[in-house]
């Protein structure tokens, strides 16, 4: 196998494509979109952000502190992108994109946008300046999901959202599901548990046949 080396860069994919809903104190709010955002801790929950500083919702999440990643789908992919081409500045997005705002239900100027299947409220913790971008570590405060994906057991069914991911400049769908957490080792486990059970139950017909 040859490979080229080329210089440092991020090429850290597939990530998650989210709209990030933020708000000043004066009540102004835009929406942007981001690929550099994940989990950071599970115990207090914690998320991060990275966004340009000349970003238009720059001053809104610094000025209040507050601001809420909304999961997106195959329905908002052409939200999804137009939020990140396009500047708060110049258009309102909630307008042009169809989109409605929510109350959060643990912040006080964040709105969460209502098509988005999950919204998760957060809090500024720190605000990291890394360079051409700065991280907002913050802790999760609330989380919003649709009940029309909860199953009859009412737990939460994320994957039958339609989310989707970006990578290398390009918006996709999750695809098919190739297994489950644990499932590499569960698969050897089931296996001999099957040939076990197989068996026995072939001595047992073999036994009834006498």
């Amino acid at each position: 196998m040859s490979k080229q080396v080329w210089k440092p860069g991020n090429m850290i994919y597939p990530l998650p494509a989210v709209m990030v809903s933020t708000a000043d104190k004066e009540g102004n709010s835009n929406i942007l979109t981001v690929a550099w955002t994940g989990t950071v801790c599970t115990n207090p929950p914690m998320a991060y952000i990275s966004v340009r500083p000349e970003r238009y919702s720059y001053h809104m999440i610094k000025e209040s502190g507050e601001f809420v990643i909304n999961l997106t789908t195959k329905r908002l992919a052409r939200a999804t992108d137009y939020c990140g081409v396009r500047s708060g500045k110049d258009v309102d997005k909630w307008s042009e994109c169809r989109l409605t705002k929510g109350n959060a239900s643990s912040l006080n100027y964040a709105p969460v946008i209502e098509e988005s299947p999950v919204n998760i409220e957060c809090k500024v913790a720190s605000i990291q300046e890394l360079g051409s971008h700065h991280m907002f570590l913050a802790e999760v405060t609330s989380v919003q999901v649709d009940e029309a994906y909860l199953d009859e057991k009412g737990r939460f069914d994320l994957n039958r959202t339609g989310l989707i991911a970006y990578s290398h400049g390009e918006y996709l769908d999750l695809g098919r599901k190739l297994g489950t957490f644990g499932y590499s080792v569960r698969k050897k486990a089931a296996a001999g548990t099957r040939r076990k059970s197989g068996g026995k139950t072939a001595g047992k017909r073999r036994k009834a046949g006498r």
